[in-house]
């Protein structure tokens, strides 16, 4: 039987702030507008007026409409489901299976998926590269990786910031946050790294997570230091010498995820899909741009 609002038993965290009434170990600030029960991101659906819990939709209570009336809905928009890290564990096992493919096949797999950008010298030879046309890199590199460590710890941290995220936004747009994040992240790497230079890896989309998770927090009105924190650390790895990073990744997976996230967190209800799924296709087209102004210059 569910704790009624600001029972004694009802736990809180250091702070004061209630648990989530579906999940304890969840503190939030966040209510349910019809029942008052306290809700995490998770459990949030958008009302006309804040948001309500799953039950009080589902039971359309108060409302006059039939259970069907009314579909339950994240913050953002998406469906709520009964699993709400699926896309995450696929994106994981897709990254885990192409590693294997990688240490299966060897080095002419990795060749032919990584990012680069001009890999043929006349004279010399080489591989093609994104300027030889080879858009596809662009994608596939998000799903390559250079070492056991280098795996681990993207999917540890796509595992971290990626279910809680994409519970509070849906799978769809969730999805669309992820893949525009990481071309991005690429789209910046041609603009600006060495050319025959090959990079690899989920960084990009996931520092796009990272920066929609902060933008997440912020319209919660959550602690925004550990995440800040997180962060931090990790642009110090970024930066740092020695580690041979594509900080252009980084940073165009960054920003691609603060621009995005805001949208899907802060679109008006009424126009709410247009916002979001727009907001994307700019950055897509700023993607393209980058990259057949990029490919004029090396051509």
């Amino acid at each position: 039987m569910d704790q009624a609002p600001g029972s004694p038993q009802e736990p809180k965290d250091a702070q004061g702030l209630p648990g989530c009434y579906r999940h304890p170990d969840r503190p939030t600030g966040i209510s349910c507008t019809r029942c008052e029960r306290p809700i995490c991101p998770e459990c949030m659906v958008s009302a006309s007026v804040g948001f309500q819990c799953p039950e009080c939709v589902r039971t359309g209570s108060g409302t006059g409409h039939a259970p069907s009336a009314n579909q339950p809905r994240t913050m953002a928009g998406g469906t709520l489901t009964s699993d709400p890290r699926l896309v995450t564990k696929v994106l994981v096992g897709i990254c885990v299976v192409v590693y294997v493919l990688q240490m299966a096949i060897g080095d002419r797999f990795t060749e032919r998926f990584e990012m680069i950008g001009l890999a043929w010298v006349p004279g010399l030879g080489g591989l093609e590269g994104v300027a030889e046309g080879q858009w596809y890199r662009l994608l596939t590199a998000m799903f390559l990786h250079g070492s056991v460590v280098h795996i681990a710890f993207n999917m540890l941290s796509l595992w971290w910031i990626g279910g809680p995220l994409e519970a509070a936004l849906g799978r769809a747009r969730y999805l669309a946050l992820y893949f525009v994040s990481g071309l991005a992240g690429s789209a910046l790497t041609y603009l600006l790294a060495a050319q025959n230079q090959p990079s690899l890896g989920a960084s990009g989309a996931i520092f796009g997570l990272f920066g929609a998770t902060a933008v997440l927090m912020r319209r919660l009105n959550y602690d925004l230091r550990p995440v800040i924190a997180l962060l931090v650390i990790n642009l110090i790895f970024t930066f740092s010498p020695g580690f041979n990073i594509a900080w252009q990744a980084h940073i165009g997976g960054l920003v691609g995820g603060l621009i995005v996230g805001y949208a899907m967190v802060h679109a008006p209800r009424e126009r709410r899909a247009l916002i979001q799924y727009g907001t994307c296709a700019v950055v897509l087209l700023a993607v393209i741009v980058t990259v057949v102004v990029r490919t004029a210059q090396l051509t």
